[in-house]
């Protein structure tokens, strides 16, 4: 083993949801290992381009609706003749409903499950055929979050979703890791992201989550940078359907 293991230069990582926050994190963090990226987004992502171009790499900016699986084919197609190749895929984006249970409309089910867990398992499908064609193997990255082991509150579609995050990661580590295809996940814990704009809002809400973490601050998009290359990278190669918190010790108290 050596920091050679951790190189990435020449892959190709493929991101959705890489606009801001954790996507950006991510994003950045494997164009410093080396990648050229492919973003997935419903808008430019004019930040993210400009801080992985300035890092030496290629970012292609392909645009999509990720509520449907129809483009998926198409997104991969598009990688691939600009590419050559996909090495990485991380399924980042994601939306997030909050209202009562007892309120919870079947149009906010529907859109977040459709996002968040439908589209992430036929986008790795169709990464995981790519890879397989390549005859290289291929790391799937998806993410999961604190809901993939707690039930929240006033959030129970990304409940579900967050929930199925962790089980069909499992399972396509189960089916794929004989073609050399890793799938892991990485649980963010408490991060600084528009997602969670309005629990930090909240001053009382935010003093009790503080008061849970052990390493007593929110987390940020820097702090997933390391975990990621880790599971893009060959230093993981012998892991695999494993879920990774990074939390700041949150499930630990």
């Amino acid at each position: 083993m050596s920091l050679n293991s951790f190189n990435l230069n020449n892959n190709v990582a493929l991101i959705t949801g890489c606009g801001t926050g954790l996507g950006q994190g991510m994003a950045v963090g494997l164009a410093r290992a080396g990648c050229d990226i492919v973003g997935i987004n419903r808008s430019e992502p004019t930040d993210t381009i400009r801080k992985v171009e300035a890092l030496g790499h290629r970012f292609l900016d392909l645009r999509a609706d990720l509520g449907g699986a129809g483009r998926v084919a198409d997104i991969v197609g598009l990688a691939v003749a600009e590419f050559g190749r996909i090495d990485i895929l991380v399924n980042n984006a994601g939306i997030i409903r909050r209202h009562d249970a007892i309120d919870f409309s079947e149009q906010d089910w529907d859109e977040v499950m459709d996002i968040n867990i439908k589209t992430v398992f036929f986008l790795s499908q169709a990464v995981a055929r790519q890879f397989i064609a390549q005859g290289t193997g291929g790391k799937i990255i998806n993410i999961a979050s604190m809901l993939s082991y707690q039930g929240g509150i006033r959030v129970p579609s990304y409940t579900a979703a967050k929930s199925g995050i962790l089980g069909i990661t499992r399972l396509m580590a189960n089916e794929w890791a004989g073609h050399g295809i890793n799938v892991n996940a990485i649980a963010p814990g408490y991060m600084v992201t528009n997602n969670t704009q309005a629990l930090r809002a909240d001053e009382q809400r935010s003093q009790e989550i503080l008061e849970r973490i052990p390493a007593a601050r929110w987390g940020t998009p820097e702090d997933l940078m390391g975990p990621v290359v880790f599971l893009a990278s060959k230093a993981s190669d012998y892991v695999n359907g494993h879920t990774l918190a990074v939390d700041g010790g949150w499930l630990a108290r």
